[in-house]
């Protein structure tokens, strides 16, 4: 038999756009628990699923992007800054969509999402691994303090395991560094060759040598501003997320016991990229 009459048996139906995408399959996921259900139910699932499979594609840009800056590769690493940029804009204009929910409107079904929180969310959580996030006290931080990435994902659980193995990888600013130092910028050896399972923390010997680069190669200098357009729109992100949620709920606990907006406010103006930040006054 030949290659294409075997390869020709995979396919006993023509690929349509219904059958490649499974649309079908993508459609019965909307399962609301409300009575009725209650109509604004199904915008809430909706943009939570959104959310989830823009995570799944900022962690797939992500892995890409360590990949190329570790290979000196400039031209790439833009490309895909560009794109993290754009899906999180994306992500942040989807929270216009959910304000159109009054709080009335989100407690008609809120008590039927009994014990689920978006602290569960193990896709963010590991973007935030990613981007650098470590956790002092480790993945089994105190629950109520809200401050754990990985202690409202059930133990031993693919989700939180993921979660984990993200904070035990070199994160992003790990890869940036490693790019620098293949372009001949004096990146301390201590820091290339860290704990990466400790977070970082800003460093003057590192803000020298940014400003070095900012003067002297243009080509790193655009890869670390677009690092910075990054953490911007993380913390974009952030404030628009926690405004939404006190415009919903107000200061109430968040569900599964979460620490609701407090836990969210904590975590504006931190940025991913400090040293990147620090060097804006010493021009």
């Amino acid at each position: 038999m030949s290659g294409n009459q075997q390869g020709g048996n995979r396919h006993d139906k023509a690929l349509t756009y219904i059958s490649y995408l499974k649309i079908d399959e993508l459609l019965e996921l909307q399962q609301p628990e409300s009575d009725g259900p209650e109509h604004d139910e199904m915008l809430f699932i909706v943009i939570h699923q959104t959310y989830e499979l823009w995570f799944k594609q900022l962690l797939h840009e992500a892995a890409a992007l360590q990949s190329a800056l570790e290979a000196g590769d400039t031209h790439r690493s833009l490309a895909l800054l560009g794109r993290i940029r754009t899906i999180m804009k994306t992500c942040v204009a989807q929270i216009d969509i959910l304000e159109t929910m009054t709080p009335l409107q989100f407690n008609s079904f809120r008590g039927f999402l009994q014990s689920s929180s978006g602290f569960q969310s193990a896709q963010f959580r590991e973007f935030e691994a990613v981007l650098g996030r470590r956790d002092p006290a480790g993945a089994d931080a105190d629950k109520s303090s809200g401050m754990g990435m990985a202690e409202h994902l059930i133990y031993g659980s693919p989700a939180r395991s993921r979660v984990e193995a993200a904070m035990s990888r070199p994160a992003l600013w790990d890869s940036a560094l490693r790019y620098l130092a293949s372009r001949g910028h004096a990146v301390p050896n201590d820091l290339l060759y860290r704990d990466v399972k400790i977070g970082y923390q800003a460093d003057e010997r590192v803000q020298s040598m940014l400003i070095e680069v900012h003067r002297n190669d243009a080509d790193a200098a655009a890869v670390c501003e677009r690092l910075v357009d990054l953490d911007e729109g993380l913390q974009e992100w952030r404030y628009r997320h926690v405004k939404m949620v006190e415009r919903t709920i107000g200061r109430k606990s968040g569900t599964g016991g979460s620490a609701g907006v407090d836990y969210l406010a904590s975590t504006l103006f931190r940025p991913v990229f400090a040293d990147l930040w620090a060097i804006r006054s010493k021009f």
